[in-house]
């Protein structure tokens, strides 16, 4: 009897573990994408400025420090880039997580839910054979 306590106790500590693995990613995810649209927010007020050139204002940390226009929008673009990956892995990663978590509570897999979209040259193509 204890032995089958303690396997149901190992069973369920397991399953919150990787419930906790799943809502992290989730957040974590949520906050990259925070951040992403803070950095188009940014894009557009330097792309729509009045100011074409110059220096413009820009805060890291607690500071502000003035940098050319064309440096800010190269960061901050280089920023969207890297910021765009790790939430494309972040996701990635979610989705055998989430697969580990369903098996653990003894859940069937979830259909489609590792599907992906087509890529703009896949839609292309598919533009095209429409048309034909």
């Amino acid at each position: 009897m204890a032995r089958e306590a303690e396997s149901v106790l190992r069973c369920l500590s397991r399953v919150e573990e990787l419930a906790e693995e799943v809502l992290a990613d989730k957040q974590q995810i949520i906050d990259l994408d925070l951040k992403r649209n803070q950095n188009r927010e940014a894009l557009r007020v330097l792309r729509n400025s009045i100011n074409q050139s110059g220096n413009v204002m820009v805060c890291f940390g607690n500071m502000f420090i003035k940098l050319p226009k064309s440096r800010t929008k190269d960061m901050i673009q280089k920023d969207q880039e890297q910021l765009d990956k790790e939430i494309q892995q972040l996701r990635n990663q979610l989705r055998t997580k989430v697969n580990n978590l369903n098996e653990a509570q003894g859940k069937p897999e979830l259909k489609g839910f590792d599907l992906s979209p087509l890529t703009p040259d896949e839609i292309r193509a598919i533009g095209k054979t429409m048309n034909s």
